[in-house]
């Protein structure tokens, strides 16, 4: 019986993936191929920010995905002491963390990279995936419209709805992924967008030049099995257990101080991560470096937020954007007005907003003049923290109001108290 489910489930799926509605089909995209050349030409680009020591001294164990080698990405975060390692961690994480198998998560990093116009992403999701059997089974789907297993291509397809728009996955698309994927597993997706999200907005924000060897035929190792049937319900793990036991515990001791300016605890973004602990404890790993000894104040950061939140429709993170600039202290009124206009913005103000608006709406458009204008104003390494809040976003976005996550209840009477009971 067991067997014949399953084998109905997948036909199933199959039929919604293999024939989806016009509605549901991705525009078409650049050929792989093309932007590989692409990404050829662009050997020659000149970072926009300082990069660090190519020489892969000072990493530790688990920090590189590269063997011998530190990616651009990494070395554009040397002006953030101590983020490069931690962030090489939370990719290495992401990538053979999880239960979805490595192989599905780099082709749909490859589907953004193709999505955004990004070919420094496009060659390393593609070096990725050559390092296996299974990878470059999926690499010869895209570059010569092969097939792919059904829970593959609804991964694909999920990472091209959700990267086009905050709200692109519609409960008829969420269903043909639940159809196949649990709970944990779709968290697992949906942190894979919004990775692949901020690496891919961070690498064009800051033009990473294409390094030679990503351009080889050279190949990774292969990656680590993963089980091909996927559970159709989640099983608590020892690490939720653990995580679990933590939060039950801390709710027994005196209430401390507020961690971050929302003091909302443990936000429902945070529990919704936690359904996949090993990934979500990678992350916020790598995110407590990038606040250290910033040279942006917090209020310009959630101004940040707010304008990419806006940008993108994602209620969830606006009412924490609210929330926090209320307790910061700004006004009411200039909360009122910055829903409508920029006109009470300061000029330092405005040139973060703008920046973070052009990188969200289109990131493949960025240019040297523009990130001229956010160096001038915040000099390098707070135009470099600008561009990290707002990858930040990109991810938050796309994480939160996908999943349907509730809002806190402070979240949400603070927003009303500043636009009227009647808010949505």
């Amino acid at each position: 019986m067991r067997l014949w489910s399953t084998i109905l489930a997948a036909a199933v799926v199959f039929a919604l993936v293999a024939a989806p509605p016009a509605w549901a089909q991705v525009p078409a995209l650049p050929s792989v191929d093309a932007l590989v050349a692409e990404a050829g030409r662009l050997q020659r680009a000149v970072a926009r920010t300082a990069l660090g020591a190519e020489a892969p001294d000072g990493f530790r164990g688990g920090e590189l995905i590269e063997h011998g080698h530190v990616p651009g990405y990494q070395r554009a975060l040397s002006l953030v002491p101590g983020a490069a390692g931690p962030f090489g961690a939370a990719f290495k994480t992401l990538l053979y963390g999880g239960s979805v198998e490595p192989e599905t998560k780099m082709a749909m990093g490859l589907q953004i990279a193709r999505v955004l116009h990004s070919p420094y992403g496009t060659v390393h999701a593609r070096r990725l995936l050559m390092g296996s059997d299974r990878g470059r089974t999926l690499l010869r789907a895209f570059e010569s419209g092969g097939t792919m297993r059904p829970e593959q291509q609804l991964a694909v397809n999920y990472a091209a709805w959700l990267t086009q728009d905050v709200h692109g996955v519609d409960d008829a698309r969420f269903r043909q992924v639940r159809a196949y994927y649990a709970d944990p597993q779709i968290v697992e997706l949906t942190m894979t967008v919004s990775f692949y999200n901020y690496f891919t907005r961070l690498t064009q924000a800051v033009n990473v030049p294409t390094e030679p060897w990503a351009l080889t035929a050279a190949v990774l190792p292969a990656s680590p099995p993963k089980p091909r049937d996927l559970a159709r319900v989640g099983l608590i793990t020892d690490e939720q257990m653990a995580w679990s036991a933590g939060v039950v515990a801390s709710r027994t001791r005196p209430a401390a101080a507020p961690a971050n300016v929302l003091g909302l605890g443990l936000a429902n973004s945070q529990r919704a991560m936690n359904l996949v602990p090993d990934i979500a404890s990678s992350w916020r790993a790598y995110t407590a470096t990038i606040g250290q000894g910033a040279s942006v104040s917090q209020e310009i950061k959630l101004q940040i937020s707010f304008a990419v939140s806006t940008a993108n429709g994602c209620r969830y993170c606006t009412l924490h954007q609210v929330l926090g600039l209320r307790r910061l202290g700004v006004s009411p009124d200039k909360l009122l007005q910055m829903q409508k206009d920029d006109s009470a913005l300061t000029p330092r103000e405005l040139v973060a907003v703008t920046f973070a608006r052009q990188l969200t709406r289109n990131p493949a458009a960025v240019t040297n003049a523009d990130y001229d204008r956010l160096r001038a104003e915040f000099g390098p390494r707070g135009a470099l923290e600008v561009v990290l809040q707002t990858c930040m976003f990109a991810f938050m976005n796309r994480f939160t109001d996908n999943l349907g996550l509730p809002s806190e209840d402070e979240a949400v009477r603070v927003y009303h108290d500043v636009y009227g009971a009647d808010a949505k």
